[in-house]
């Protein structure tokens, strides 16, 4: 049958699985909004702007392990997506963004809104493309949609020029299975046996072993094997932001993050260990800090299904490629059972020796929302984060059990992330709690958002901490700058009561401590948005922290 290219574009989306689409309509996408009026199938969720747009689509695929699309315009409505499709990008989410572009005829004459949306985007997608037959759209769709999922996930661009959209061409349904399941890549057992039998014994042998875990054990799915290795072995095991939530947190094997932001413990184990096992995981600067002095006493395992990963920042011992999961399944089956009582006795006591960095008389204690809201919880919601301290004490004493209800920017680290990402998070899982943690620098950011999250009715509580700064960069500043507070301190610029007003949304505001449970209760009650801001102290710091340089041992707690 012969349908139009906006119409193709559709009827491939829903070969692809697709049932919802985040976006803003603009002159050369005209034609697909005019499709989508009489589509069945696909919903379509309008935000504020286009950044907010792609970081709903991301929130969206990290929470739901879908892969999130966007559709925008040309010119400034593709550029407003590259913040967003970098922030992908940096954390391996597969997100579709369909730009609009001008007609084929008008390319390269500097025409309205015309901008080279492929080039600005290369260095930040898996894969890119302009569409210059219609003929060749429903190949590239589907492609783009392979191409997202296949290996280490990632952001795909499709650039559509409007005379392609309107373009009539015949279609013809693709019948296979869907992209998800033709490419998933598993692991090469003929060509990594000699390296997994090499780790298996490594494991066998070890006595101080640790266990690494990051985003890619979330993406791969493997908490169960995880579960399973972490038993078998007896091993402690510490994650990176990324890896938050792969590994039960209230499991006594359970040490926290590693790093600058790591649990004393985590760092400690790290640099005495005998063996890590470093699985979907990047060694990042965040992570290792001082490299000579990164797990000195230790030989490297490292899996993961990017190569390029292999000896970029630290060089390990053995390196298997393949999804984790599947290797898990195998170095589970070859283990032998241990026991590593000293060992975790030595991560017992570790343990016990951390230090709580809010002083009892503190007033509004970060930690002890946190612990609220898990206690309120059970930590059956999904969280998802702005970036600063709001995000570190996030993931420093909020107990995640399961994968995917951490959801925050780790390697771009992109401020006004979370509002966009807590629409896409919550549209995709209708019934579930949702609650966005941000500072005041960050929340202003994309506030605009919030017209969003009130146009849907989206039952998002906004759980603002607000200590009136740029509280990490103040903290830095006070820290490694002799306390010359250049441009940190916000004062009393916006009143987020009378905001929330704006929009229609309630609003709550804590001052104590004594306060947090019982207004925490109402507002994750009230099944609406709803904004809790949170007046918090601006002295108070993220500890402990590493600082920039040193091993990761040098703790300032």
């Amino acid at each position: 049958m012969k349908l139009k290219g906006a119409e193709v574009l559709l009827e491939c989306m829903k070969e692809q699985g697709v049932d919802t689409v985040f976006g803003y309509p603009g002159g050369t996408v005209l034609p697909i909004y005019d499709a989508l009026y009489d589509s069945k199938g696909i919903t379509h969720i309008m935000t504020a702007h286009e950044q907010g747009a792609t970081h709903a689509a991301d929130g969206y695929a990290r929470s739901t392990g879908k892969t999130g699309v966007v559709i925008v315009t040309s010119g400034p409505g593709a550029t407003n997506t590259v913040t967003g499709i970098a922030t992908a990008y940096r954390d391996s989410v597969p997100i579709v963004v369909f730009t609009g572009q001008v007609s084929l005829k008008l390319l390269g004459k500097d025409s309205f809104q015309e901008v080279d949306i492929r080039d600005i985007t290369s260095s930040i997608t898996k894969k890119n493309y302009m569409v210059e037959d219609v003929k060749n759209l429903a190949g590239i769709v589907r492609e783009a949609f392979r191409v997202a999922v296949s290996g280490r996930p990632g952001p795909v661009v499709v650039d559509i020029p409007k005379d392609i959209q309107e373009s009539e061409v015949e279609y013809k349904p693709e019948v296979d299975d869907l992209a998800v399941s033709k490419n998933k890549i598993g692991f090469n057992q003929r060509e990594f046996k000699d390296r997994l039998d090499e780790a298996v014994d490594m494991i066998d042998n070890s006595e101080r072993p640790v266990i690494y875990s990051g985003g890619g054990a979330v993406i791969s799915g493997a908490q169960r094997e995880l579960m399973e290795l972490v038993k078998k072995i007896d091993s402690p095991i510490t994650c990176s932001l990324m890896g938050i939530g792969a590994f039960p947190g209230n499991n006594k094997s359970y040490m926290g993050m590693v790093g600058m932001h790591g649990n004393p413990c985590s760092n400690y184990a790290v640099n005495n260990c005998d063996l890590l096992i470093a699985i979907g995981a990047r060694f990042s600067d965040r992570v290792i800090s001082k490299v000579e002095d990164f797990a000195p006493k230790a030989k490297i395992i490292h899996i993961d299904i990017d190569s390029r990963e292999f000896g970029k920042n630290i060089s390990e011992d053995i390196s298997i490629k393949g999804d984790v999961r599947e290797v898990l399944k195998r170095i589970n089956k070859k283990v032998k059972n241990a026991s590593h009582e000293k060992w975790m006795h030595r991560i017992k006591q570790w343990k016990s020796e951390e230090k709580d960095p809010f002083e009892k008389n503190c007033r509004l204690s970060p930690k002890y929302i946190m612990n609220c809201l898990y206690k309120i919880t059970k930590g059956d919601c999904i969280i998802t984060t702005e970036v600063g301290q709001n995000q570190i004490w996030t993931a420093q004493y909020f107990k995640f059990l399961k994968p995917r209800t951490f959801i925050s920017s780790g390697g771009l680290g992109t401020m006004g992330y979370g509002l966009g990402a807590s629409i896409g998070a919550s549209i995709g899982n209708p019934g579930k709690r949702v609650i966005n943690v941000a500072g005041d620098g960050s929340f202003k950011m994309n506030s605009v958002e919030l017209a969003t999250v009130a146009k849907y009715k989206l039952p998002i509580v906004q759980l603002l901490l607000n200590n009136h700064a740029l509280g990490m960069v103040y903290q830095w500043q006070d820290m490694f700058y002799n306390k010359r507070f250049s441009s940190t301190e916000l004062g009393q610029d916006v009143n987020f009561m009378e905001l929330g007003k704006a929009y229609g949304i309630e609003a709550f505001k804590i001052e104590s401590n004594d306060q947090v449970e019982e207004v925490l209760v109402k507002a994750l009650n009230l099944n609406k948005p709803v904004i809790v801001e949170c007046n918090i102290n601006r002295q108070e710091r993220v500890h402990p922290i590493v600082p920039p340089g040193a091993a990761i041992t040098e703790i300032i707690a």
